[in-house]
């Protein structure tokens, strides 16, 4: 028989450990100025009906932004992210999520700043892809 707790909690976090969630939870608290520029329009599902949770826990890593529903992480990145071992380890761990069925998008601190709206814009298109056109019934349409 299954726990539907403990599957939902599985499903959510994917089996991260408590020092990922000690982590996790030490570090909503000193948000960067972009973070707090981008939480403020997501949060409380102001952007799209999205719910977005930040610094979830997630495997073997800590999310700064993650919409469950879509299985979508968002990643705020400082200067540091420019460093050539921080950038493959940025790409190893994208890797590692991709292979757990979660999207992970970067956004510079920058960007955040300069473009909000279109940093917005691009989480909705890629939470939110239109839908593809749904085939007729046979027997309607070109056909002649």
């Amino acid at each position: 028989m299954a726990y539907l707790g403990q599957t939902r909690d599985y499903l959510l976090h994917l089996d991260a450990g408590d020092e990922v969630f000690r982590k996790a939870h030490d570090l909503r608290h000193p948000m960067t100025d972009a973070e707090k520029l981008l939480w403020d329009k997501i949060r409380n599902r102001k952007l799209q009906g999205l719910k977005f949770r930040r610094q979830h826990p997630i495997h073997y890593y800590i999310a700064d932004f993650y919409c469950h529903e879509k299985r979508l992480i968002v990643e705020v990145d400082g200067g540091i992210h420019l460093d050539e071992a921080v950038k493959e380890h940025d790409e190893n761990r994208t890797a590692e999520l991709d292979r757990l069925g979660i999207k992970v998008i970067r956004f510079t601190n920058e960007h955040i700043f300069e473009h909000l709206e279109q940093v917005l814009e691009e989480i909705v298109k890629i939470a939110k892809p239109p839908h593809p056109p749904t085939p007729s019934p046979k027997g309607e349409g070109g056909e002649c």
